[in-house]
């Protein structure tokens, strides 16, 4: 099961969420590796696309959703899908609201795409790139009006803060309010809770809210605008993404068109409490539509134009759909603050987003001019439909075969227990969300996961290909074993933004 993410859930319940923790934690390597010098990206060549696959596709995301609605805990979800500059379709599923028989409009209904928000934080941040008033390899003390103690040898630059290398440890303490009267504002809640760094920058990926958040603090320190504020006037308006917003709670026309989140309690769907994520907003507080989504993907495909509106300077779009760090040897890595999916047949690049009720992931092919944005919210089972639907899409688009086989020489299964880099360090340890590597005969390896098994055979010296769940065109998952005997590693091809260490054979 491929499972790209990010977001702020990091817990695990059922047995369809501790395998989607398997690769929702995961990814790894040795020393990761600089790759970009931050010369501008070359513009992508051109790929077309099989008309065949793009006919029909509606109706085959249809089909998909009767499925998952059917079997798969989906109370609602959205899908919007773009090709050359143009949305193809948005379409809503489902309810927006159960109890009431409310259908979700794929035009007008709100749903929360959680850490997607964070590529309009992105953008924010490059835009004060491009201008001169932040610099990538500056500390990021210079910007802020506290300081992140110096408790390693080297600083943490606003380059560690794209791709989630500034070496905090994983918290997510006072992320979420219960209500209003609980919101702190940004730049103090941020002083307040300063992670422990465990690590040196610039070494190894680990997903960090907090680096994020710090992101969109430096854009509202060095603009002078409130980062909600920055954010509207400066990419939200100038593309017309009008029922899109970073601000909590909803009022108006929005709070009327915001789908619920749902829990599955004895069989039923129960409404909750719209989610509060005000105090980390930059890290991903959104809400949005889906034909807004569609908006903001025609502008990132489109080198920051959209219509008449220009948010990037083209340089800089091509820039941050680039490589920027990668964590394990042949595996993909991370962009600017994009999350690469794909390295090449297309080049495939992305963001996923979990809040605790809603699943969402959005993928562009800048080569093909294509992207989609989907959203689900339901029962626990809703997580892994997301995942399912973004691969069925990949793999009906963008077919990929798997990958030979290994015939090499034989080498020693790489058995033992991994544990996440992404976790709290000032905490005990969780073993029972380590992930467990057994033999499972020549060239081949089970992975466990709080009792969920899959298995993957060999494709190269120290990399295998999963089998269980695999679908006819992919996307195929990855795992990949390196580092030295010392601090033995692994990562997944999905997970770009974390990775995995060897604690015990």
């Amino acid at each position: 099961m491929v499972m790209r993410d990010g977001g702020f859930w990091r817990g695990v319940s059922g047995r369809e969420r501790s395998f989607a923790c398997l690769a929702a934690l995961a990814l790894a390597t040795l020393p990761a590796t600089a790759l970009a010098d931050d010369a501008p990206a070359a513009k992508a060549v051109a790929v077309k696309l099989d008309r065949a696959r793009l006919d029909g596709l509606e109706e085959f995301v249809n089909g998909v959703m009767a499925q998952q609605l059917a079997n798969r805990e989906v109370a609602g979800a959205v899908i919007s899908v773009v090709y050359k500059g143009k949305l193809l379709f948005a379409r809503g599923y489902g309810y927006a609201d159960v109890d009431r028989a409310i259908p979700v409009d794929g035009e007008r209904t709100l749903f929360r795409p959680g850490s997607v928000s964070k590529l309009l934080t992105w953008t924010a941040l490059m835009q004060q790139v491009e201008q001169g008033q932040v610099s990538l390899d500056d500390d990021i003390n210079k910007y802020l009006d506290f300081r992140i103690p110096d408790t390693q040898s080297r600083p943490i630059l606003v380059r560690h803060l794209l791709d989630h290398t500034p070496g905090f440890e994983d918290s997510g303490v006072g992320m979420m309010s219960k209500t209003p009267a609980d919101f702190v504002a940004l730049g103090p809640w941020l002083r307040d809770h300063i992670p422990t760094r465990v690590r040196e920058p610039g070494v190894e990926t680990s997903y960090s809210n907090y680096g994020s958040a710090i992101a969109g603090y430096i854009v509202e320190r060095v603009s002078g605008e409130a980062f909600p504020d920055y954010v509207d006037r400066h990419i939200l308006q100038p593309l017309g993404m009008a029922s899109t917003t970073f601000r909590e709670p909803l009022s108006g026309v929005m709070a009327e068109n915001m789908a619920l989140g749902y829990a599955l309690t004895d069989g039923r769907f129960v409404a909750k409490p719209f989610e509060l994520y005000h105090n980390v907003m930059p890290a991903g507080s959104v809400s949005a539509t889906a034909p807004d989504m569609a908006k903001f993907m025609i502008a990132q495909l489109h080198d920051g134009r959209l219509g008449k509106a220009q948010i990037l300077k083209p340089e800089t779009a091509r820039l941050m759909r680039g490589d920027l760090m990668r964590n394990a040897p042949a595996l993909p890595g991370m962009g600017y603050g994009y999350m690469v999916v794909r390295e090449q047949g297309p080049r495939l690049i992305g963001h996923g987003g979990n809040t605790a009720d809603f699943h969402s992931f959005m993928l562009l092919a800048p080569e093909a001019d294509f992207g989609f944005f989907v959203s689900t919210t339901g029962g626990p089972g809703s997580y892994p439909a997301r995942t399912e639907l973004m691969n069925a899409l990949i793999g009906r688009v963008f077919p990929q075969a798997p990958a030979p086989r290994w015939t090499g020489a034989a080498t020693p299964a790489p058995v033992g227990a991994y544990r996440t880099n992404r976790r709290t360090y000032s905490e005990p340890p969780r073993p029972e969300f380590d992930i467990k590597v057994s033999a499972a005969g020549e060239r081949a390896i089970t992975l466990e996961i709080m009792g969920a098994r899959s298995h993957w055979e060999q494709i190269g010296p120290d990399l295998y290909e999963q089998v269980t769940g695999a679908r006819s065109g992919g996307p195929y998952e990855r795992v990949e074993f390196y580092g030295p005997d010392s601090d033995r590693k692994m990562s997944f091809g999905s997970q770009p933004h974390v990775l995995y260490r060897l604690v015990h054979q």
